[in-house]
């Protein structure tokens, strides 16, 4: 393991059932591709957890409701965080935890238990990728955003994803919590439709957010998302060998994760993909 600081991603839409699960998945399969170093993905969506279906994973043996115990008596350790992952086989380098399968019983993990997680993975990975809900009552949101080295908010184009629960969230909710909007980085996700929907320099004026990358949903990913073959769409089809990868690249110099050329992420690179992102944006 680098003795560099292990970084905490966290991927959170405004909006439910926008793309946010495939955006985050995309960028953790990125990372782990394009560094060779371990990336976890840890699915904390505690009322709808979904990313075991994207990945035709219809009854996962290990899930985060099944953790429970150790979390509670804080003895999750990173071997057995690792022996509770699946690893795609066609994405090397990435584990997943699966999500809490037990709806009803979402408001039985507590912030304690979330922190005793976060603090494993940082462990266990180089990076983790934690993907939240859209909605902040729960400790899973909370205490994921408050440890965040990175902070990733997903909108769509309709002015109700943006605006109205943007403005909820970023304008209104995250201030409790200490923190700021400043703390966080935009991804545009363009829906199917063809027509409708805000340009990207409307958006940003309204959130005040950074603009990291924009990805559009297409029929392809909608079906391979329907088929359980996420991963096959990031590691075959042309779109998907593309998606995120910006975000991917953006991150490991943020927090200076190398490439798979053994050498580490300069100054003078982490300041020239800065400068390249706010031109994009």
């Amino acid at each position: 393991m680098s003795n560099q600081k292990h970084a905490l991603t966290v991927f959170i839409g405004t909006t439910p059932n926008i793309g946010t699960t495939a955006a985050a998945f995309a960028t953790a399969s990125q990372v782990a591709r394009l560094s060779g170093k371990p990336v976890g993905l840890l699915c904390l969506n505690l009322k709808s957890a979904k990313l075991h279906r994207y990945l035709g994973v219809d009854r996962p043996t290990v899930t985060l409701d099944s953790l429970r115990p150790e979390l509670r008596a804080g003895t999750l350790t990173v071997d057995k965080l690792r022996s509770a992952a699946y690893s795609p086989p066609s994405c090397p380098g990435l584990s997943i935890l699966f999500g809490n399968l037990m709806r009803d019983q979402a408001e039985y993990f507590t912030p304690e238990d979330m922190e005793h997680l976060l603090a494993t993975a940082r462990e266990t990975f180089r990076l983790t990728v934690a993907d939240v809900s859209a909605y902040w009552d729960n400790a899973a949101t909370i205490t994921a955003m408050r440890e965040a080295d990175s902070r990733l908010v997903t909108m769509s184009t309709a002015l109700s994803s943006f605006q109205e629960d943007g403005q909820r969230w970023i304008g209104q909710v995250a201030p409790l919590f200490g923190i700021a909007s400043h703390d966080m980085e935009g991804i545009i996700i363009h829906p199917p439709w063809r027509n409708g929907g805000f340009p990207v320099k409307d958006i940003r004026k309204e959130t005040g957010l950074r603009v990291v990358e924009e990805l559009k949903v297409s029929d392809s990913l909608l079906s391979q998302l329907d088929s359980g073959r996420l991963d096959n769409w990031v590691a075959s089809e042309q779109q998907g060998k593309q998606a995120m990868k910006r975000t991917a690249e953006h991150l490991m110099a943020r927090h200076v994760i190398s490439g798979r050329t053994g050498r580490h992420v300069q100054p003078w690179y982490r300041r020239l993909m800065s400068h390249r992102n706010e031109v994009g944006s």
